[in-house]
């Protein structure tokens, strides 16, 4: 966690570039830390990394992205799953790292140091990426062509969302910080658990998360490029329209 004033010669030593280590001692505040720590992996990240996966299926076509949504749709408590596993722990996570950056103070004009604009950039993508989650959930289970019933309808939804060009922009950029959230967040994670311990294992550890965020952001954009390719206007128009997607799920379109 970034400070107010610059540390001593010695805090700094045992330090590493900003981020302060969650302690024992600190009350209730330090259990919270570690759930809101920890929660960022399991299960938060673990979903992430299965979201980016299921949307990769659409590199393979409708029918591939299609098939995946309705096989996630047929898995037994989906409900259950949802608000216990993704929903809520989302929910604390977001809700929780907002009241640390509204607590913390980051000063990256006064001290420039690493580890403060590592702070904020973390505390803008979690934002971000907060934002954008609530739109998409928003969107695509809330509005229009139900999922649950017409899965077929997934691709042409998302491929309609992304005709309007502030939406594209707007996904480009939720999928770089919620790929800079996570993989940095992964850095977090270890140096703070004591997973990495000293300076080079840190080092190290930095240009596994750094690969692993970039993996993110080639799977995430290769993806909206496989949405934004032209494929049958059927697709897009089942994507809005429940009489469409009824007719297109008994015969489907390539």
């Amino acid at each position: 966690m970034a400070t107010a004033a610059p540390p001593s010669a010695g805090y700094e030593q045992d330090q590493w570039k900003g981020v302060k280590p969650l302690r024992a001692g600190e009350g209730h505040s330090f259990l919270l830390r570690r759930l809101h720590s920890l929660s960022g992996i399991v299960p938060i990240g673990a979903f992430l990394v299965e979201h980016f996966v299921s949307n990769a299926y659409a590199t393979n076509g409708p029918h591939a992205y299609a098939t995946q949504i309705k096989f996630l749709n047929s898995l037994p408590f989906v409900p259950f799953l949802e608000w216990g596993f993704i929903y809520i722990p989302i929910l604390y996570h977001a809700l929780y790292g907002i009241f640390i950056w509204y607590r913390g103070q980051s000063n990256v004009v006064a001290y420039p140091w690493e580890g403060n604009w590592l702070y904020t950039a973390q505390r803008w993508t979690g934002l971000i990426t907060f934002a954008y989650i609530l739109q998409h959930v928003y969107s695509l289970r809330f509005t229009g062509v139900h999922l649950v019933e017409y899965p077929g309808a997934g691709f042409g939804k998302v491929q309609h969302e992304l005709t309007n060009p502030w939406m594209l922009a707007f996904y480009i950029i939720a999928i770089v910080c919620a790929s800079w959230h996570f993989a940095y967040g992964i850095w977090l994670f270890c140096a703070k658990w004591g997973i990495t311990q000293g300076e080079q294992a840190r080092r190290r550890a930095g240009v596994v998360c750094f690969g692993i965020g970039l993996l993110f952001v080639v799977i995430g954009l290769v993806t909206v490029k496989a949405f934004v390719a032209p494929h049958n206007p059927e697709w897009r128009k089942m994507g809005t329209d429940p009489a469409t997607a009824k007719r297109v799920e008994a015969q489907p379109v390539d």
